[in-house]
């Protein structure tokens, strides 16, 4: 019996969900659950692992052998966070060798910030404050509400670690604003990433085109809703730290709304926005993310150098 034939049928599998029964094998889904749970462990799984030559590419500039040492800390935990979920899409049938090696680049399914180079320590520990917040606002939500019972259970872990991720990113941020070289840098960091994160939680809800996330409780909260979640913690930290963000709490809308265009342009290689030119369409940031940015092939192809390398030693050997 193949593992498409074994799959159980979209009544069978509403039946077990009603139960509130975990599904924990490829046995227990139906068609359309199973090619659901591919796409969205793909995207954990692909922005884990690219998250590694981002994060690298600014740690080298720590100011200090320890603060490399917790950068490469969070490096590490990134890989194993990436390995976790590719090791869930190999127990669903998937062929990850060839998915992490033999895609082309622009192939890679995770946000378009990662491929805006982070060029100093001000910017990863940003980042570790802003991304690291939207990885733990997503998996901790993953975390609670998900149906797949082997990555509710190994997101016990991963809750954890994102966790000191972000923290790092806060710390690091509260020690850089002492003084006032620091503050303004920043705030030039702030400048570019917030909106970039606020982008990260994908189309607006009325915009989503995949229903099955919610539907088969791979998550519990919407995209905007996800959004309003981070923004609620990410906001006043700024506001602590006196780094102005153009997003605010609306009491009359009971909720965080964003002060300027959004979405707009965005320039990568200048890493402005381009706010003065007014709103873009939501398919305008599509067509964004789908060209990928600056760093891309880049960061790619540091993660398939090691086995290209590898193949072409045995090729002169043979």
């Amino acid at each position: 019996m193949t593992a498409i034939s074994a799959l159980q049928s979209e009544e069978a599998l509403v039946s077990r969900l009603r139960k509130q029964q975990l599904v924990e094998s490829i046995e227990h889904m139906s068609p359309v659950y199973l090619e659901g749970i591919k796409r969205i462990l793909t995207v954990s799984a692909d922005t884990e692992l690219i998250s590694s030559p981002a994060y690298y590419h600014a740690a080298v500039h720590a100011p200090s052998l320890n603060a490399f040492g917790s950068a490469v800390s969070i490096i590490q935990d990134e890989l194993g966070h990436a390995h976790i979920a590719y090791r869930l899409l190999r127990d669903v049938g998937v062929d990850t060798e060839k998915l992490i090696f033999e895609r082309e680049p622009r192939q890679f399914k995770y946000p378009y910030a990662f491929d805006v180079p982070l060029d100093s320590w001000v910017e990863l520990v940003v980042a570790n404050a802003f991304y690291d917040r939207a990885g733990y606002t997503l998996l901790g939500d993953i975390y609670q509400s998900t149906t797949f019972g082997p990555w509710k259970r190994a997101l016990v872990k991963v809750d954890k670690e994102e966790t000191f991720h972000l923290r790092h990113g806060e710390q690091w941020m509260r020690k850089l604003n002492k003084d006032r070289s620091g503050h303004e840098e920043l705030q030039k960091a702030v400048d570019w990433m917030f909106l970039l994160t606020v982008e990260w939680f994908g189309l607006p809800d009325d915009l989503k085109k995949h229903s099955e996330q919610l539907n088969y409780g791979f998550k519990g909260h919407s995209n905007d809703e996800l959004r309003q979640i981070w923004m609620s913690t990410a906001v006043p930290l700024c506001q602590e730290l006196q780094l102005n963000v153009p997003a605010h709490y609306d009491e009359a809308q009971k909720k965080y709304v964003v002060d300027c265009a959004f979405p707009a342009h965005f320039d990568a290689q200048a890493k402005r926005w381009l706010l003065e030119d007014g709103a873009c369409s939501w398919d305008d940031v599509i067509k964004r993310w789908k060209a990928r940015g600056p760093k891309n092939e880049e960061f790619v192809a540091m993660i398939q150098r090691g086995k290209k390398e590898m193949l072409r030693l045995l090729e002169q050997e043979a």
